[in-house]
């Protein structure tokens, strides 16, 4: 039996919408993208495969927003249906992005999109198509999600995904191209995963000028800047010194002196 045809028909057996399920099951065994009380912004939701997915691993404490320009209906299963609110229209939109805002409570943890265009059968046009949908998915997840959170988008091979990819890894602590298994064999679509969004005024790399406010456990000065945790090795409390930043987390990073 033809692969395509095992996960179809697992998805009519198992009652998800489509067999695209078992591609957000497969992303996030691999990375762990969504965990329970998270609130998880899904776009391009219908007709709600992934909804169904991420409305199961969030849990009874979690949320999850579908956004498709088509009508979600409900899902048939009421206890993960309570965990779902669906929006009818366009991110692109503000309208539509303050809506989200609004039902995610100000706070979401990750956004996942499973946006494809229309397609036309000319690869390079539809490649086009599907990079500017995996951007808007980025700048919707640049807007929305909360430090450490979690983004998945999928994207055709070719042109400029590189590009793409490399932009992620700016804005997140880990980034992973993936293609799950639940794909057809003969699609070029993948999977971009940023994982840990990071909200820092830093970046490595970064030469600045910090005052050392305090001490940590481990003996490290510890600088704010703009209320970001600097961790600064062989420092202490009222040195004024120049640093080099050597690694960024989501809430705190590191810095060593710069030689004199």
């Amino acid at each position: 039996m033809a692969r395509k045809d095992d996960y179809y028909n697992r998805a009519k057996q198992q009652g998800y919408r489509s067999r695209a399920a078992y591609k957000l099951k497969q992303l996030d065994d691999l990375e762990n993208v969504i965990s329970g009380h998270d609130t998880v912004v899904d776009l391009g939701a219908a007709p709600g495969g992934w909804l169904q997915v991420a409305a199961e691993k969030v849990g009874p404490q979690g949320t999850v927003i579908g956004v498709d320009l088509q009508r979600i209906k409900d899902l048939e299963d009421e206890t993960l249906n309570e965990r779902v609110e669906t929006i009818r229209g366009d991110m692109t939109e503000e309208k539509t992005r303050d809506r989200v805002t609004d039902a995610a409570g100000g706070s979401v943890d990750v956004v996942v999109s499973d946006m494809a265009p229309n397609m036309s059968g000319e690869y390079s046009l539809d490649q086009a198509r599907s990079l500017y949908l995996a951007r808007q998915a980025f700048e919707t997840a640049l807007e929305l999600l909360e430090s450490g959170g979690n983004f998945v988008v999928k994207v055709f091979e070719g042109p400029d995904v590189d590009d793409l990819r490399a932009d992620i890894d700016d804005e997140f602590q880990y980034v992973r191209a993936t293609a799950p298994k639940a794909s057809r064999e003969e699609s070029s679509e993948i999977y971009l995963i940023g994982k840990g969004r990071l909200t820092a005024p830093v970046r490595e790399g970064d030469e600045l000028e910090v005052e050392i406010v305090d001490v940590g456990s481990e003996g490290d000065g510890i600088a704010s800047v703009d209320g970001y945790r600097l961790f600064v090795s062989d420092a202490e409390p009222g040195d004024v010194v120049d640093v080099r930043v050597e690694d960024v987390k989501p809430n705190f990073g590191f810095a060593q002196p710069l030689e004199e």
